[in-house]
This record gives C-alpha cells, structure tokens and sequence, in this order.
C-alpha cells in the first residue's frame, strides 16, 4: 500500500511489526524480505517517488575536512535512493577486509566472510549479474593471464548489474501492491524516541515538509537512510541518552570511510594500448559485463604494511593539459540536470549511447590515439581507506527546513592511504621492469608530506572518490570499539538496527552496494527469526 503522509497522516496511526526508514537499496530489500515472510512492515521515506529539491535539500551540510563533494549532491532522497544512478558495479569484498590486519589499526570485523557468502548469492540473484563465479578473472573475461607475479598483483573482477533504477518504483510494484506492506512517503524522521532507560525504542517522530506528524510504532525499527544520515538521525536523538542513541562509548559518526581516488603513476611503455585494453570492461556474448582488475596480493600487503586497493587504467593527454573538451562538456550537461525521471532518462541514453561506442568503436579509437603518441598510460588508484576515528560526522548548529541539526563531514585521511598509493605504484613498476614491458614514473603527489590527496579532474567522473559512505555505525563485538553487534543491532538497544554501508568496519576496494544488500538480507532473516520466535 502506497500512502503519502501529506495527504493521509491517519495511516500511519498502527502498530507494525518492523518499520524500515529509508527507502533504498538495503530498505527496500528489508522490507520486501519481511513482507515476503508475511509481517506486517512500514516502510517510510523522506522523499517521494520522485526527485523533489525541497527534501534533497534536507541532506545539506558543510564539508569541515578535506575536500569532498557538496554533501547534498552525494546521495539521492527518493524511494530507489542513490541506486537509481548507480554505474552497477558489483564486487564482493575480500576475505582480508574481514581479518585483523596487524599493520591496519582498527581493522577487523566482528564476522568472517564465510558468514556473508550465503547471502551474496542471493544478492547475485537480486542483482541478476550470473552465475556466482568470480575466481579467475582472466579467465571468465576470456582473456590471457597478463603474467604479473601472484605473489604481488592479484586479480578481482568486478560484475555490472545493467538494470535501470533496481529499487525504485518501476520495480516496486510487489510492494506497492502488498496488503502488508505500508510505504510512507515524505515521512521525515526527527526523532527516534527512545525508553526512560534508553533500552529500547518506544517510537519513531516523523514529519512532512508541510507540518504533518505521525507516530510510527513498531516491536523492531531498522534504519536504512546512508551513512552520513543514520549517524544524524541517532545523534539529533539526545533527549533520553546524552550524545544520542548508541553514542554511550563516543563512537558513533566515527571511522567515516570513502575509496579515494587519485592518478599514481604514468606507465612508460611501448605498447599502452594492449595493457588499457587488458583491463576494461567487457560485454560478454551472454550474461553481464564483466571487468578484471588489477590489486595488490594479500601477502604483499602484509609485508609492505599496505592496504586492499586496485587500479584502473586510463589512456588519455597529459595531466599538464588539463580536462578533454568532451569530458568537460558531460560534466557540464551531468551537473546542470536534477536527478528526477527526465534527467536520470537522459543520464541513461548517455550511458546506452556511451556502452555501445565501448562495444563498436572505443577500442580501435584508443588504439589510433595511443599507436600516434596522442595519449599517455596512467594508473588510477581506488584506494580502501584506512579505519580513522577521527574521519567523523557531526552534527552541525545549522538547522534545515524541519528545525533539525544539520550533519557536517570531517573527512580525514591517514598516512597509511598514501603510503598504500606509494607502494602500488612501485611493485606495479618493478613488474613491468621485470616483464621488460616497461616502467612507471610515479605522481609526485604521493610522495609530498600531509595526508590530503589532490582533486584530479582528469581521473574521469569521479575526481576525489567514489560517492561511497561507509563506516559512521560501524560494526563491533565491543560497544567501546563500535556502534552496532555482529547482527546489526545497536550496543545497548534492544530493537534498533542498522542497514546499510554504515555498519562497514573496514572498506575494502569494492564498491559497497552489493555488500551492503548481502547484510541487509542478512538482517532480514535475523528478524524473521525473532519475530516468528516471539
């Protein structure tokens, strides 16, 4: 049932079984699981089905770290969320970025890979990218094993979902039209009240851009609304537990983590194409298209005391020449568009028009730029980011159009990141040397003291990161070292839990979504559980 509580605050008026708040890609896979098992779900969203400018700007604040993207420009504030314009990327993190890394301080989470796995199969299913085969990356993107050392450079690969806007209406009508399923539209939360005692959540304040209220009440509540926003919403939550809700031991907007990115090096080499061409995505004859890429070795990251990142390839002009004119001019378009139907539609011909040209043209195009001396080899590293207590949310005395603190992002970055930059450039090159393929002349940046990384337009779309939050709630078997438990259920209260990249303990090189869609089903199945036990 699809009610909007603008119009029909008096729906709201019940108890349920669990109330979802955020509609994206882990709420929405929350609340479809818990509906398939036939409890009763709310499933409330800030926005509407559409993007509104009023309610994105609800997630407006100031960046009081190193630079980073406009805060309200990072996430999308509709049922679907930010997935509806996703590139599709899926990747399963490594065992290693469960583990306890000795050289990675604060490293390690409270569960093993092995503890994911079942369910990032039926996240495979969810995101209908194939067989679940992802050994053996040469071998599955049908090309040969380009001879680096094992001991140094493994290889990932990375599945692309080709779905347009996965969780948004379009592929929603099983919830729209559930009998058990309640989905609240333009339900803003401004509180999550909380018991005398603070052992539990009584209920859940939400309220419309217009002045309507409701109560939602419910026996569980998870909240599925990004990292920067669940960390708001329990800090603005204050008047029982000082802090905020889940905040007893100061962890709580701590360890915030993105993948920055950054160019490292430029590969001398006689034969620039072959290794660009090596590494890009491909589009299979049947199934999804596939990418390999290219990381550091587990056991290398130990010795050099290095992280879990990858590097892409990019064959372009020199960095001293700046930004190509058609890079500009689709930036230009990209940014001048609002996210709503008619821009995402356009931002989806663009990608059509843009795979197709990858299929028919790209490569003998790149080959007659690279063969004339038109276009250098560079490496692009999409660093993991070293756990750091001090990269945090806060939240600000500026208030938005509800009367609710804004959050502000101290996003700080450790030695380790740029070490990590350092050491991937130098192995990458002695293999080169040792292949007689050629060498790499490394960024002067990675080198320079401080800790910040520079804004490179010219890496592509995506100039200082990923537009991946990750940490804030961050997941511990100690309330002192994190915010929820194994199973995603706040430290200390006994009905609240947490979806979503929020929960991440460390962020690997992977982009996030489809982890974070394997620990939502997880936690689905944890509160069938509970549910049916009671």
């Amino acid at each position: 049932m699809l009610v909007d509580l603008a119009k029909n605050p008096e729906a709201a008026d019940r108890q349920f079984d669990v109330c979802v708040i955020g509609a994206g890609a882990a709420g929405v896979t929350i609340a479809r699981e818990l509906m398939r098992a036939g409890h009763q779900v709310c499933l409330a969203e800030s926005g509407g089905m559409d993007f509104e400018e009023k309610t994105q700007a609800l997630y407006k604040g100031e960046n009081i770290g190193h630079e980073y993207y406009d805060l309200e420009e990072s996430r999308l504030r509709f049922f679907g969320g930010t997935v509806s314009i996703w590139g599709g990327r899926c990747a399963l993190l490594d065992e290693i970025d469960f583990a306890k890394r000795s050289w990675v301080p604060h490293s390690g989470w409270p569960i093993s890979r092995d503890d994911v796995m079942p369910y990032y199969r039926q996240a495979q299913d969810i995101f209908e990218i194939g067989p679940f085969e992802w050994d053996d990356a040469y071998r599955l993107c049908g090309i040969p094993d380009q001879g680096f050392s094992p001991e140094k450079l493994a290889t990932d690969l990375w599945r692309f979902d080709e779905a347009t806007e996965r969780f948004a209406q379009g592929r929603a009508r099983d919830l729209i039209d559930a009998p058990n399923l309640t989905i609240l539209l333009h339900a803003n939360v401004v509180n999550l009240q909380a018991s005398a005692n603070g052992a539990e959540i009584e209920h859940v304040e939400v309220r419309t851009l217009g002045g309507q209220s409701a109560r939602l009440k419910a026996k569980h509540y998870v909240l599925a609304c990004g990292a920067i926003e669940n960390v708001r919403l329990m800090l603005a939550s204050d008047d029982v537990c000082a802090g905020g809700i889940g905040n007893g031991r100061d962890q709580l907007g701590r360890f915030f983590m993105e993948h920055p990115t950054g160019r490292i090096g430029k590969v001398e080499t006689d034969r620039p194409f072959d290794l660009w061409a090596a590494y890009q995505k491909r589009f299979m004859k049947s199934g999804p298209p596939l990418a390999p890429v290219l990381r550091l070795a587990d056991g290398l990251q130990e010795a050099e005391g290095a992280m879990n990142s990858i590097v892409t390839f990019k064959l372009q002009r020199p960095p001293e020449k700046g930004v190509a004119l058609g890079n500009k001019l689709y930036g230009t378009i990209k940014h001048s568009l609002n996210p709503d139907r008619t821009g995402r539609k356009l931002d989806h011909i663009y990608r059509g028009l843009r795979a197709w040209f990858h299929r028919v043209v790209r490569e003998r195009v790149e080959a007659a730029m690279a063969n004339t001396g038109m276009t250098g080899l560079y490496m692009i590293v999409r660093g993991e980011q070293a756990p750091n207590p001090d990269s945090r949310i806060v939240l600000s005395q500026t208030r938005n159009a509800l009367g609710e603190r804004q959050a502000d992002l101290n996003w700080q970055l450790d030695p380790l990141d740029k070490h990590t930059a350092r050491v991937f450039a130098r192995v990458f090159g002695e293999e080169l040397e040792r292949m007689g393929r050629g060498s790499v002349t490394p960024s002067e940046w990675i080198s320079e003291a401080g800790n910040d990384w520079p804004v490179d337009p010219t890496v592509g779309n995506h100039p200082i990161a990923g537009y991946h939050h990750m940490g804030g709630t961050r997941m511990s078997d100690d309330p002192a070292s994190g915010v929820v438990d194994a199973h995603c259920k706040v430290h200390g209260v006994a009905n609240l839990h947490l979806a979503g990249s929020s929960v991440f303990a460390t962020a690997g090189w992977a982009n996030p979504t489809f982890t974070l869609v394997a620990l939502a089903l997880r936690l689905a199945e944890r509160l069938d559980g509970q549910l049916r036990a009671r």
